[in-house]
């Protein structure tokens, strides 16, 4: 079988790794590790906007960017651009030193950093060909609550004793009384965590 870009092109996926004989995604804990922490991350990159772009007009004109379509990096390092902004990464990646980063999770920082700096590709900077022989035939990307629902599927939800984990043992028959409360600093009315 061959290798699919899904929602995104960079990222490239063997097919019979993630899709069924009928053409549809795997069942997560089927797809390994790689591709699944890939196609999980994908979900949440879907309609972000270029990363250049953002750095050009921010948070308050977010509007002006342009919809990422490319990844370039690893999950939680990656780098999201519009094809415009392609040959500025990979300019940056082939003759500016980006190579040094890659396969970690500081390349998407590296990049930020050096487009910040006012880098940009020379006028005319090749970028890649991608080809794309028939995207519309491959299935549709899981929404972020279909990966949910999927995850959540068949967990039993094994309690975690934070107090056993730090090498601390609670005792079941302390209790704490109405006056310990009183006098304590938690403010029930604060939805916890809180900012203060």
């Amino acid at each position: 079988m061959a290798k699919v870009s899904i929602g995104l092109r960079g990222w490239r996926f063997e097919e019979d790794e993630i899709f069924t004989d009928d053409e549809e995604l795997k069942p997560l804990d089927e797809i390994p590790e790689d591709p699944r922490e890939r196609l999980l991350r994908l979900v949440s990159l879907v309609e972000e906007p270029c990363d250049v772009c953002y750095l050009d007009y921010g948070e308050a004109e977010i509007h002006r960017c342009r919809e990422a379509e490319i990844v370039y990096g690893e999950p939680d390092g990656e780098v999201l651009l519009c094809p415009e902004h392609e040959p500025d990464l990979l300019y940056w990646f082939r003759e500016a030193g980006g190579s040094d980063h890659k396969g970690t999770v500081e390349f998407a920082d590296r990049f930020h950093e050096w487009v910040a700096a006012g880098n940009e590709a020379p006028d005319g900077y090749a970028s890649v060909e991608h080809v794309e022989e028939d995207p519309g035939a491959l299935p549709d990307l899981p929404d972020q609550q279909e990966v949910q629902e999927r995850l959540e599927e068949g967990f039993d939800g094994d309690r975690i004793d934070i107090l056993e984990l730090a090498g601390e043992r609670a005792d079941d028959d302390e209790t704490v009384t109405d006056e310990e409360v009183v006098e304590s600093d938690l403010d029930l009315s604060t939805d916890y965590p809180s900012d203060r």
